[in-house]
């Protein structure tokens, strides 16, 4: 059984929608159906996700991690919510099976949706195949889809009571520090300095919108035919400021010395794809956005990715996570830090 999965349980929680699934599609079960089998999906530093399979359904299933979750952080229920209201709209997602909010069942909230066949392009070696016309068009399919995102009315889609974006920007950068405050068992230099930075610099927001959180190449499938068919990890999702986004997508593009390698291998010349420039504007381009102040955002997605990772190294240092590569996170804090620091001065 994996860690942190009762599958007992689950299977009998899991029963009997799978049993009114087949019913709506005509298929009958066995009278004894196998067992539901589950097998951890590697990749994830924060939430715990599973592919779940009793050989005709295939399913994932998303949980918080095992140990020092934050209250404000790791909310089944908005990950679930925001995918579910997101299914009609341009922006690819995953459609959901069902959300249980009852710790109960396997101890903790958890949802289940459809596994998507793809790929997650997460290292250069992913992209090795690929021609320059091919990473380009994923690159430019990458940056469309987030002003897809965007575009989305929250109010249509019943999101408009989702967050609320009057201070987004100077509650960012209060709670993440207030979430740094809460995992830090170390001294980080400069994470104080980084912090002021972004309080005294906190430029107008220019629009409001469904903002992701954490979009990068390596937070969506990619199916054989190159086309993103779904985007994942919802979990810091909420209404706000779009340019966080585009800001942290920065982050993600560009490597940073001591960092590179260990999230993920970045997407730029480096390794064959469009400059983070090009990208940006054509967002802009797209968007008819004011993109001048685009520095501050993407020290605050610095400053942001620090603090993640230094809750998930808290955890690893308390024996609470699952997986591998746990051990490299707390390495990469203070490049972090330091990267936003040089963001904010140019």
């Amino acid at each position: 059984m994996p860690d942190g999965l009762d599958l007992d349980a689950l299977s009998g929680f899991l029963a009997p929608i799978r049993a009114r699934l087949d019913g709506a599609t005509g298929s009958a079960s066995p009278e004894h159906a196998p067992s539901w089998q589950a097998a951890l999906i590697k990749g994830g530093k924060s939430n715990l996700t599973y592919r779940l399979s009793d050989g005709s359904h295939h399913w994932v299933l998303r949980r918080p991690p095992l140990g020092h979750v934050l209250a404000t952080a790791h909310d089944m229920a908005r990950e679930y919510r925001v995918m579910s209201a997101l299914a009609p709209t341009p922006v690819p997602v995953p459609s959901m099976v069902t959300l249980c909010e009852d710790s109960s069942v396997i101890g903790v909230p958890f949802y289940v949706m459809d596994y998507v066949e793809g790929a997650i392009l997460q290292r250069t070696s992913d992209t090795a195949n690929l021609a320059d016309d091919q990473r380009r068009a994923l690159a430019y399919q990458l940056i469309d889809t987030l002003a897809d995102l965007h575009d989305v009315d929250p109010d249509e889609v019943g999101l408009g009571d989702f967050g609320r974006p009057e201070g987004f920007l100077q509650r960012q950068v209060d709670r993440w520090t207030k979430q740094l405050g809460k995992s830090r068992s170390r001294d980080i230099p400069g994470s104080d300095d980084l912090a002021d930075q972004l309080a005294a610099r906190v430029p107008p927001s220019q629009r409001a919108g469904v903002v992701h959180g954490d979009y990068r190449l390596d937070n969506v499938i990619v199916g054989p035919d190159l086309r993103i068919r779904a985007v994942l990890d919802w979990e810091m999702a909420t209404l706000g400021d779009p340019l966080c986004d585009l800001g942290l997508l920065t982050v993600y593009a560009v490597p940073v010395p001591g960092v590179a390698g260990v999230i993920s291998d970045g997407m730029g010349p480096h390794n064959g794809f469009p400059s983070i420039e090009s990208l940006t504007q054509r967002y802009a381009d797209r968007s008819d956005v004011d993109i001048s102040h685009l520095p501050w955002y993407t020290a605050l997605g610095y400053y942001k990715l620090a603090v993640i990772c230094e809750g998930i190294h808290f955890r690893y240092a308390a024996g609470q996570t699952v997986g591998e590569g746990f051990d490299q996170i707390g390495d990469i804090v203070e490049p972090l830090v330091s990267a936003g620091r040089e963001a904010l001065t140019g």
